[in-house]
């Protein structure tokens, strides 16, 4: 069965980015890669436009044939032809991404589109790589949430570089 997963690295100060979206302080040297093993199990990205954006600019594309689904309602000049823009309410969204996924795993990045999809309880997973830097500002992971999620932790563990994995599960209440 198809699961929505969020996988992303966060300052030590809760930002996935800098206050002008720079990620140059994501630095995993020495570090083990926890995102390939991740990503053999993905059908298909949903990420947000912004997220989309830094993306592009990356020197190689890191996604392969995989479809990524863009949430925009701008035009989308796409430059890879797996690209394609959506647009919807997030559980309209994730229902085409996980169409697009053909039974595999859906890779949910962007923090808008994952504090969204969150608070609509669409993620069954968030595994965030502390990457111990603090930036002091920048654009936050999960401030401006709409209400208090508790979580389970399913496993915290160092990956090396001074870097730490935690992954959760949304506590489901019975």
């Amino acid at each position: 069965m198809s699961r929505t997963r969020v996988f992303i690295a966060s300052s030590l100060d809760g930002f996935i980015a800098g206050p002008n979206d720079e990620i140059d302080w994501l630095s995993s040297d020495g570090a083990e890669d926890t995102f390939t093993p991740f990503f053999t199990e993905v059908g298909a990205l949903l990420m947000g436009r912004r997220t989309y954006d830094v993306a592009s600019s990356f020197d190689g594309w890191p996604y392969g044939d995989t479809p990524v689904l863009v949430a925009t309602h701008r035009p989308l000049a796409a430059a890879q032809p797996t690209v394609r823009a959506v647009s919807g309410s997030i559980e309209e969204l994730i229902a085409e991404a996980k169409a697009a996924a053909k039974g595999r795993d859906v890779y949910l990045d962007g923090g808008a589109l994952i504090r969204c999809a969150t608070d609509a309880g669409l993620v069954d997973e968030i595994t965030v790589t502390l990457i111990p830097i603090i930036l002091g500002a920048g654009l936050p992971l999960f401030a401006g949430a709409g209400h208090r999620h508790p979580l389970d932790l399913v496993s915290a563990r160092p990956i090396g570089g001074g870097l730490a994995e935690l992954v959760y599960r949304p506590r489901r209440d019975p």
